[in-house]
C-alpha cells in the first residue's frame, strides 16, 4: 500500500446507548462542554482524511446538528449494528477504490491524533488488509475479547464469548484501519446470526485477515483505552480530559492554585499571569485577559474578562467585564452586562443587560437592571432601578459624575443628569436635572447638588487676598 494513499475516516456514531440510561443519544453527553464525538473528529484532523463521514441513527438530526461543517453524516436507517453502519459509510465512498479507511468509535473520546496515526503508519507498513487498535486491561468488562493467530485476528464480543475466552485481557478498542477495497470486498459477507441479530464489524477481520492478512496495534497510552458506556466512565473520562486541559493552560503561563477544584471547558481562552484560585468553574465562550484573578467560587459562563481584573465569589453570564474592572465578592453580571474599564460592582448586587461606565462603582447591594451608567459615577447601598412596570422594561441612564444615596429608587424610565446627586431613600420618577440635588419620595430637585459645587469652586480657583495700598 503506497505511504500517500488516501485517508477516509468513518465515525461510528449510530448508537443510542442504553447502558447510559438516558434520553438523549450517547455520542451528545458533553465532556468540559464539547459533545464526546466531536472529541473523537478533531482526532482525525491531523491524518488530513480526504473524508470525513459520521455515521449517524438514534437521534440523528441532534446529532448532526453538534457535527462541524466539514463533517459528512451518512444515515443508518435502522441500527443493526457496526458492520452495517460501516456498510453505509461506504456506500458513499461510490467510486473510490484505494487507500485507507479509519473506522473510530463515537464513544473514545480520549483518543489522540498520535495514535490514530500510529494505527495507519503500522497498517501500511505492514501491508495487510486490516489493523486493530488494541489494549490489555486489568478489567476487561464489557468490552470485546481479541485473539490473533498467524495473521488472522479474531474478536469476540462479551455477549457471545465462551468462558475461557472471557478470560482473555486483550481487548478491542473499536478502531481499525482497513484497505478500502479490502473492506468492500468483505462487509458483503456479513451474517446477523448472533444473540443480537446484528452485523459485527469484527466478524470482516477473519475473512480478510484468511485473505490478506489481519494484525494489532497495541496502545502505548493506556488513558485513551477509556471508552463511555455509561455515567461513571463519563465522569472518569471527563476527570481526565479536564487534568489535560488544565495541564495546557498552566504549560501557557496560567496559575491554577488548586487543579482538583477547578473546572475549565475546552473551549475557555486565559491570558497568561492570571490567577485561577478554587473552587472557580469557566464555561462556553469565556474569555480571560492577562494579570487577572479569578475565584475563588467564581462561575464564568460565554464572559469576557479583561486584562487585569478582579472576580471573586461571583456569577458571570453573557458579561463584558473591562480592563482592571472589580467584581463581588457574591454578585451576578447577568446577560449584556458591559462594565468599562475600572469600573467595580461590588458586594452582592445584580447588574442585567447595563452598562457602568468607566470608573463607576456599584458597591454594595443594588440591582441595576436595563441601565447606562456614565464615568465616574457611585451608586449607594441599596440603589435598585424599577425597570418593569409589569409589561414593559424601561430603561434608566444615569450621567457621568452623577452620585446616589442609600436606597435609592430609580423608577424608569428616568434620568439623573450629569454631577447629580440623591439623597438617602429618595423615589426617583420623574429626570433629576444635571448638576442638582434631589430628594424625596416622590424627589424633587431642591439645590445645586455637592459635586457641581466642588467642580465650580475648583474651577473658580481661590480667591485672592485683597490688601489696602
Amino acid at each position: 500500500m503506497s505511504e500517500s494513499s488516501p485517508i477516509f475516516a468513518v465515525i461510528l456514531a449510530a448508537g443510542k446507548g442504553t447502558r447510559m440510561k438516558s434520553n438523549r443519544a450517547k455520542v451528545l453527553h458533553t465532556l468540559c462542554g464539547v459533545p464526546m464525538v466531536n472529541y473523537v473528529i478533531e482526532a482525525t484532523r491531523p491524518l488530513l482524511p480526504e473524508g470525513l463521514f459520521v455515521v449517524v441513527g438514534h437521534q440523528a438530526e441532534l446529532v448532526e446538528a453538534v457535527l462541524p461543517e466539514d463533517a459528512e453524516a451518512v444515515v443508518q436507517e435502522e441500527q443493526r449494528g457496526t458492520g452495517d453502519a460501516v456498510r453505509v459509510a461506504l456506500a458513499s465512498l461510490e467510486g473510490e477504490e484505494e487507500g485507507v479507511l479509519l473506522v473510530v468509535n463515537g464513544d473514545g473520546p480520549l483518543i489522540s491524533d498520535r495514535t490514530l496515526g500510529e494505527l495507519v503508519e503500522r497498517h501500511r507498513s505492514a501491508g495487510v488488509g486490516a489493523t486493530v487498535l488494541v489494549a490489555e486491561l486489568e478489567d476487561p468488562s464489557g468490552l470485546g475479547r481479541v485473539v490473533e493467530d498467524a495473521g488472522v485476528v479474531r474478536i469476540v464480543e462479551e455477549r457471545d464469548a465462551t468462558e475461557s475466552e472471557r478470560e482473555v485481557r486483550l481487548v478491542n478498542l473499536g478502531l481499525y484501519a482497513f484497505g478500502l477495497s479490502e473492506i468492500r470486498d468483505a462487509i458483503g459477507g456479513l451474517s446477523s446470526e448472533n444473540e443480537s441479530g446484528e452485523l459485527y464489524l469484527t466478524d470482516v477481520l477473519e475473512t480478510i485477515g484468511r485473505r490478506s492478512r489481519a494484525v494489532t496495534y497495541t496502545l502505548k497510552n493506556p488513558e485513551e483505552a477509556n471508552l463511555v458506556n455509561d455515567r461513571s466512565q463519563l465522569a472518569r473520562a471527563e476527570e481526565i480530559l479536564r487534568r489535560r486541559i488544565l495541564d495546557a493552560h498552566m504549560r501557557d503561563g496560567v496559575t491554577v492554585r488548586d487543579p482538583v477544584s477547578t473546572h475549565i471547558e475546552a473551549s475557555v481562552e486565559i491570558g497568561r499571569d492570571t490567577v485561577i484560585l478554587p473552587g472557580t468553574l469557566l464555561r462556553g465562550s469565556t474569555r480571560i485577559g492577562s494579570d487577572c484573578v479569578i475565584g475563588p467560587s467564581t462561575d464564568l459562563q460565554d464572559t469576557l474578562v479583561g486584562d487585569g481584573a478582579l472576580v471573586e465569589h461571583s456569577v458571570g453570564r453573557g458579561a463584558e467585564v473591562g480592563d482592571g474592572a472589580s467584581v463581588g465578592p457574591y454578585s451576578f453580571l447577568r446577560p449584556g452586562t458591559v462594565l468599562e474599564p475600572e469600573a467595580k460592582v461590588g458586594a452582592f448586587c445584580e447588574v442585567k443587560s447595563s452598562r457602568v461606565g468607566r470608573g463607576s462603582k456599584v458597591p454594595h447591594l443594588s440591582y441595576i437592571g436595563d441601565a447606562e451608567i456614565g464615568s465616574d459615577a457611585n451608586l449607594g447601598a441599596g440603589t435598585i432601578t424599577a425597570n418593569y412596570d409589569g409589561e414593559k422594561k424601561y430603561r434608566t441612564r444615569v450621567g457621568d459624575g452623577a452620585f446616589t444615596g442609600v436606597n435609592t429608587n430609580l423608577i424608569a424610565p428616568v434620568t439623573v443628569g450629569e454631577d447629580a446627586y440623591t439623597g438617602a431613600g429618595s423615589v426617583i420618577n420623574k429626570d433629576v436635572p444635571a448638576g442638582k440635588l434631589a430628594v424625596g419620595a416622590p424627589a424633587r430637585a431642591i439645590r445645586e447638588s455637592p459635586q457641581r459645587s466642588r467642580k465650580r469652586a475648583q474651577e473658580d480657583g481661590p480667591a485672592e487676598n485683597e490688601t489696602e495700598g
